[in-house]
């Protein structure tokens, strides 16, 4: 802890020391004045929250600053179809609006992750840029707020507390979109994985013992199926997220908007965006709940869960090449030791692992924030949203990066997965019908007891006719229902 104090403390000491240093202006709030960096398109509020929350380092992901500058481009061109904004001004916030979501700009949102409860930091770090930049574009000069105001006409008909949980719900259909076509194709590889291996014939194992034969194939039918589902659970869960909560301004109650706002903000947002949405059928449940963001997080969740166990089989299945399963074999990516020459490690397995449990641990994060709301507001929404993108984004490039360097190479060793196949004891089961459980399990113990196959045992008892024994432990009809 002390260590960590004492690096907070070298932030703050170095951002002094740069408001000393660098050629700045002044600018007022209603806490009084402060020093702003002189090209900074940020303000008073924005420079606070700066010399306030030094703490990860971490900005806003760019898709919450689309998501918030879509919002506050509605909002100008709403406004001023309603006739409560000039239109010269909305014009100079939108056009600024388009310059951010074209790329530019983006070094000026500067406030940490990590801030002021609801996200007023960030809602004011984007209206003061906007504001700036859009007093520049009306030929003055940044901090003439009388041209612009970043709260009278940026803020205009809006709070942090409508406008942040509907950024959050934009930022989190944008990257949830984004996510759909990794895990559809990601489905497909182990789908065609499914028909290449459809003939490889291996010792099924339950409880990590030998059991009833099975294909490779049907192994990987099984993965591509569980990624089939929850693809559609994650999408499913999108639903609620399309509906808008944007007008309920304070506590949602609409306080200082238009009577036709909701509506015509929500088509025009929808517009700018490119997203449907819809408005809320209750905007006080809108900015109360965080459901809407616990059933997307909880959604890839549960896909991060069944998704460890099939890396780990893959892990496991891969294990050797001489002292373990060795059934598959992984593409070689890196060395894999320092020391043991030739060695080589399921790198990319190993990271998505590592990668899944990162995932898990912002659902955590998601759900403890999203009960600790109070009353007409959840302040958690900042960290709720910073986990949400991450976890998307951490997930859709290490999924992408798996199925391509890794699940699509994937190579079946036919002879050793037959070999286990063989050797297997639990082929005995298909005799049940035949001869009964537990003469079946007196010849399941002679073939461990003297290290020989099943087929050896029974051979030497004269149980049935060699053809007929080759009828009934057949394995590749072991792998089908059947008598």
């Amino acid at each position: 802890m002390n260590g960590f104090n004492t690096e907070t403390q070298i932030i703050t000491e170095r951002l002094k020391f740069l408001m000393k240093t660098t050629k700045s202006r002044i600018e007022k709030d209603s806490l009084g004045e402060i020093k702003i960096p002189y090209d900074a398109y940020y303000g008073v509020q924005t420079q606070r929250a700066v010399l306030n929350f030094p703490v990860s380092g971490w900005k806003a992901h760019p898709v919450m600053v689309d998501a918030y500058v879509y919002i506050k481009k509605a909002a100008a061109i709403t406004n001023a179809e309603l006739g409560l904004l000039n239109k010269k001004i909305a014009g100079a916030i939108v056009k600024a609006a388009d310059e951010v979501l074209s790329g530019k700009h983006r070094e000026h949102f500067v406030v940490d992750v990590y801030q002021a409860g609801a996200g007023t930091s960030h809602n004011m770090n984007s209206n003061e840029v906007l504001a700036n930049r859009g007093i520049e574009i009306l030929g003055g000069k940044r901090g003439d707020y009388k041209i612009i105001n970043p709260n009278d006409h940026v803020n205009m008909a809006q709070s942090t507390n409508d406008t942040f949980p509907t950024a959050m719900r934009l930022a989190s259909l944008i990257m949830a979109q984004r996510l759909m076509p990794v895990i559809k194709h990601f489905q497909k590889t182990l789908e065609r994985k499914a028909k290449q291996f459809s003939k490889v014939i291996k010792s099924g194992r339950t409880h990590l013992q030998d059991a009833a034969p099975i294909t490779l194939g049907q192994e990987f039918e099984g993965y591509a199926e569980i990624v089939a589902r929850h693809y559609d659970l994650i999408l499913a869960s999108q639903k609620h997220l399309a509906d808008l909560g944007i007008g309920g301004t304070a506590v949602g109650t609409g306080l200082n908007t238009h009577a036709k706002y909701r509506s015509l903000m929500t088509k025009n947002l929808s517009k700018v965006s490119g997203l449907k949405l819809r408005p809320t059928k209750n905007y006080f449940e809108s900015m109360q709940s965080m459901m809407p963001f616990m059933e997307l997080s909880s959604a890839i969740n549960n896909f991060a869960i069944d998704m460890t166990k099939i890396t780990n089989d893959l892990r496991l299945l891969a294990s050797g090449p001489t002292t373990g399963f060795a059934e598959i074999i992984m593409p070689a990516v890196q060395p894999g030791s320092s020391i043991m020459p030739g060695k080589v490690n399921p790198s990319m397995a190993e990271m998505m692992n590592q990668v899944l449990y990162q995932v898990m641990g912002n659902n955590h994060t998601v759900m403890m924030c999203s009960q600790a709301g109070q009353l007409e507001l959840n302040v958690m929404m900042p960290v709720m949203i910073f986990n949400i993108v991450w976890m998307i984004e951490i997930l859709k490039n290490a999924l992408k990066a798996f199925d391509d360097k890794c699940v699509a190479g994937l190579i079946a060793d036919e002879k050793k997965c037959r070999d286990y196949a063989e050797k297997s004891i639990s082929i005995v089961t298909a005799l049940n019908p035949i001869i009964g459980y537990a003469r079946a399990a007196e010849i399941a113990k002679e073939s461990v007891k003297t290290h020989r196959s099943i087929m050896d045992v029974i051979r030497s008892k004269n149980i049935m006719p060699e053809k007929e024994l080759n009828k009934v432990l057949d394995l590749m009809k072991l792998t089908k229902p059947g008598l």
